[in-house]
């Protein structure tokens, strides 16, 4: 499976962004899938995860309320809306998919595909 991330870029703060991922296996609808993101001199971050339909999502306490993680099957594709957007949100982002799992996992070891990530960054 290859990921594709785009969308993201600069915002000030209080902005708005939507990553995209676009996924080339034509079984991308039985994986589940997350977005996390790294700063420098951080640990990487599982912010969201969605299951195989789209039906369940989760969400970090940091970005709750904030992040909307949505899919389309037939398009192959995950979206993370990001709203009210905080300079500590500034970091690469990813997405992730998980072959072995179709509902909603927490658990950043279950994630075996990785896209190449995309810089956000929020100015003050």
């Amino acid at each position: 499976v290859q990921l594709q991330a785009s969308g993201g870029g600069l915002v000030q703060a209080g902005g708005s962004l939507r990553l995209v991922c676009a996924a080339s296996s034509r079984t991308f609808s039985r994986y589940a899938m997350g977005w996390f993101r790294q700063a420098p001199g951080k640990e990487r971050e599982l912010l969201s995860a969605i299951n195989w339909s789209g039906g369940s999502t989760s969400y970090a306490d940091s970005v709750k309320g904030r992040f909307t993680v949505s899919r389309d099957n037939t398009k192959n594709t995950v979206y993370l809306q990001m709203n009210s957007l905080k300079p500590e949100d500034t970091a690469v982002y990813y997405c992730a998919a998980s072959s072995s799992r179709t509902g909603v996992t927490w658990s950043p070891a279950n994630y075996d595909y990785w896209g190449q990530g995309t810089q956000v960054t929020v100015s003050s």
